[in-house]
């Protein structure tokens, strides 16, 4: 399966901003963003002003790499939005929040995108009892996700509980921290993410 091996550092300057990928080391005064605020490159200090088309594909650019998309498949979730009824910038990142990797990190169980994408693959997470080891099953309303029983004494998940409620959950999200349980409670709406992007700008980027 593809995915984006380089420097998430790197990804970060680019976009002029803490997407989080790293987990503590954002928070730390090691993050590369703190030390060096301009884009990578030979010539990340003196970029001319942006133009409409790189403001739009710097947006797209930013949400593929918050929720660690590839392009193809980034494609394909606005191309299912655009098929929804209601505003496709909504749908679009409605799609992305419901992922099943995002909805392990957004509980706390991880501290990153990538770990909680880890914990996935191996087979960790449970949706309504079976197991689910595919980070972009997409989660609906009233789905129960818990952590397998034979991975409650994992190191994960035991820092999780240890931290449970030190990070905000969203709304639509009910964790029961003793039972390493997940209750979706409804379908993420545009007021409960916060995730940094105009998906306007996006829109505006394919519709071209």
């Amino acid at each position: 399966m593809a995915r984006y091996t380089g420097p998430d550092c790197k990804r970060c300057r680019r976009e002029k901003m803490k997407l989080f990928l790293k987990g503590a080391k954002c928070e730390s005064p090691k993050c590369p963003i703190e030390i060096r605020p301009y884009p990578p490159g030979e010539h990340g200090r003196g970029r001319s002003k942006d133009s409409e088309y790189l403001l739009q594909l710097r947006e797209k650019q930013k949400a593929r790499r918050i929720y660690g998309v590839l392009e193809g498949q980034f494609r394909r979730y606005y191309d299912e939005a655009s098929r929804r009824p209601g505003k496709t910038g909504e749908n679009l990142l409605q799609l992305l929040e419901r992922r099943l990797d995002n909805v392990v990190y957004r509980a706390g169980w991880a501290h990153s995108r990538d770990m909680s994408r880890q914990l996935v693959k191996h087979g960790h997470i449970l949706v309504n009892g079976k197991r689910v080891d595919i980070p972009s099953y997409l989660i609906s309303e009233n789905d129960i996700v818990e952590v397998h029983a034979k991975s409650h004494d994992l190191t994960p998940f035991v820092i999780a509980r240890a931290e449970a409620g030190s990070r905000g959950v969203p709304a639509w999200l009910e964790v029961i921290s003793a039972q390493m349980r997940i209750l979706v409670h409804a379908l993420p709406q545009r007021g409960a993410i916060d995730t940094p992007v105009q998906e306007q700008l996006i829109v505006e980027l394919y519709s071209k």
